[in-house]
């Protein structure tokens, strides 16, 4: 067996990448892949000397043997695939390994440009797509070392809550994931890069669009990052959030910047870094509540709809088996977002896709009602208070009935009350912000069968870089 993990899980071209690495064989050698429209193969490293080492606590720097390789300065801005061949042989290379492989970013020289930070604090008006990967949250769920944030989780006192260390096999791949399989695609499990990035990544290379790439840990250390782009992109499950990675996209927001979500459960935990940077942190549940919660007072206070303009606590999820929807009902067909889509008022996008459009987790804006004789959704007059933006504009949504397997419990309601539903949406709070409010918008994307969601695709990502 042989496995590895990055030292740090993105460099600039012509940086060094540290892959610390155990291995039962004596050589081994790495194979370097970018991924775009499928595995692009980049460089094979020489055969070099295999370790082994013992494998470690989930909240631990597994201390692993570290070798060093010099990524060409001419490499693009790409997510990248180490694929460790033994001397016995390689696994077959693919998405989906648990062992074998690790993930890196190398980000774009643009993002490396200090001088663009001040540009785009003028009039330059910064161009470009940055497409933000959610290191995080894939971490939050990697079961290496026999743990994560939802199974025997290690203990942190300073800061209090659960760690979890970023210096361990997975992390997108690579490693074992904590979760139920998906019944739409059992072979790629959640949170992971295969479920839901790769499928979009390769759709935006088929389509033409050549962002720069970076982790969201990349804009909790330069908070000016974003700013050197004209819109920030997030996909899948984007669920733990630093502070200061917030902080940096709602000031790019608020700055003229624009941000497209299709994801779900956005924002829903705030993580700290510990054990200088190598370890997150978050306070998940005691007797005292769960402090980092960002919605509750008793949490972080900081409603999630303020980022996006909706939240998982007035949507819901469904993690098990089968899911029946009646599909995100149109609410203004007349909207950029539509356009060229032929959809009318009253119409159900993605109720008939597999998977259904409305994922295995959904976010909402708070609603009054929901007719379903003629499918109007009312916005509460609440809506507010949470943080959703009076220029929020109810694009669509889809009703979550009883059958969900989570609706949960939010203000003036406990679990299962009132209406819970995927909405999608768009306002304006200095820049432009687009949420899909749905964790599997890129599996139907993907998937082809409904040309209506890649339109609004394309619509959102050409409007959000051009304006």
């Amino acid at each position: 067996m042989i496995r590895a993990y990055p030292g740090c899980a993105s460099v600039l071209p012509g940086e060094e990448l540290v892959l610390h690495v155990a291995t039962d064989s004596r050589r081994f050698r790495v194979h370097f892949y970018l991924w775009r429209d499928g595995f692009q193969a980049m460089h094979t490293s020489s055969w070099l000397p295999g370790e082994r080492a013992p494998e470690r606590g989930a909240g631990d720097d597994w201390r692993w043997p570290a070798y060093a390789f010099s990524i060409p300065a001419d490499w693009p801005s790409a997510v990248c695939i180490a694929h460790l061949e033994e001397a016995a042989g390689a696994e077959p290379l693919s998405l989906a390994l648990d062992q074998a492989a690790a993930l890196f970013v190398v980000r774009g020289r643009r993002g490396a440009d200090a001088d663009a930070t001040a540009d785009a604090r003028t009039d330059a008006r910064p161009r470009g797509m940055l497409y933000k990967l959610p290191l995080s949250t894939w971490h939050a769920y990697n079961h290496s070392g026999g743990g994560c944030y939802y199974d025997n989780p290690p203990r942190s006192l300073d800061p209090s809550g659960a760690r979890v260390s970023l210096r361990r096999p997975g992390g997108g791949i690579g490693g074992p994931v904590w979760g139920a399989p998906d019944h739409y695609d059992a072979a790629s499990p959640r949170q992971t890069f295969a479920h839901w990035d790769a499928r979009f990544i390769r759709w935006l290379a088929r389509q033409g669009y050549a962002p720069d790439f970076c982790t969201d840990l990349d804009i909790h250390h330069d908070p000016g990052l974003p700013l050197r782009y004209r819109l920030l992109v997030s996909v899948g499950h984007d669920e733990y959030w630093t502070a200061a990675t917030r902080d940096a996209v709602e000031d790019f927001i608020a700055g003229g910047g624009n941000a497209a979500f299709f994801a779900a459960n956005l924002c829903w935990w705030r993580v700290h870094l510990a054990e200088r940077g190598s370890a997150l942190v978050c306070h998940q549940g005691s007797a005292r509540g769960a402090f980092d919660h960002w919605w509750p007072h008793t949490g972080a206070g900081r409603p999630e709809e303020r980022l996006s303009g909706a939240s998982y606590r007035h949507g819901g999820g469904w993690w098990d088996g089968a899911r029946q929807t009646s599909g995100f009902i149109v609410q203004q067909p007349g909207h950029w977002v539509f356009e060229g889509t032929g959809l009318c008022k009253g119409e159900a996008l993605g109720a008939d896709t597999w998977p259904p459009l409305a994922g295995y987790e959904c976010d909402g804006a708070l609603l009054d009602a929901f007719d379903r004789t003629n499918g109007e959704a009312t916005l509460s007059a609440w809506h507010d208070e949470g943080g959703t933006p009076d220029s929020y504009q109810l694009l669509a949504a889809c009703p979550l009935d009883r059958r969900w397997q989570e609706l949960p419990p939010r203000e003036r309601h406990a679990a299962g009350e009132g209406v819970h539903a995927a909405t999608m949406g768009v306002f304006e709070r200095g820049g432009t912000v687009f949420s899909a409010g749905t964790t599997d918008w890129a599996q139907v994307l993907a998937d082809g069968r409904d040309r209506r969601v890649e339109r609004i695709t394309r619509n959102v990502l050409d409007r959000l870089l051009r304006d």
